[in-house]
């Protein structure tokens, strides 16, 4: 049950928004038992965002994962969506934050896990 929230100040096309889509899919499964079938990912583009003082591109990636993972698959996870958002939107490795947030509880089909 992960939630990947991608905020950036630059602009996403249908397309390429698509494209960040699948790719984070298949980035999800760095955490072992997380796959694209319970994944849900939001897009924000040009979105207000201030980084070092300037509005450079940048983006703010925020990953919410039911249960927890090890700092191993995390650092993998970071890889692999810094990559994607630097291929896919050319926003620098340096102007990306990525932030987790494990729960234990997690509400989905009008009940909890």
């Amino acid at each position: 049950m992960p939630f990947i929230d991608v905020k950036t100040n630059v602009p996403v096309s249908v397309d390429k928004a698509d494209i960040i889509k699948t790719a984070l899919g298949q980035a999800i499964t760095a955490i072992p038992g997380k796959s694209e079938s319970w994944l849900m990912v939001g897009i924000e583009p040009e979105y207000k965002l201030w980084f070092r003082g300037t509005r450079d591109a940048a983006a703010m990636v925020e990953v919410s994962v039911y249960g927890g993972a090890s700092s191993s698959a995390l650092s993998a996870l970071t890889r692999n969506i810094t990559d994607i958002i630097t291929h896919q939107l050319g926003i620098s490795a340096d102007r990306i934050y990525v932030k987790y947030s494990e729960t234990e509880n997690w509400g989905w089909n009008g009940s909890n896990f």
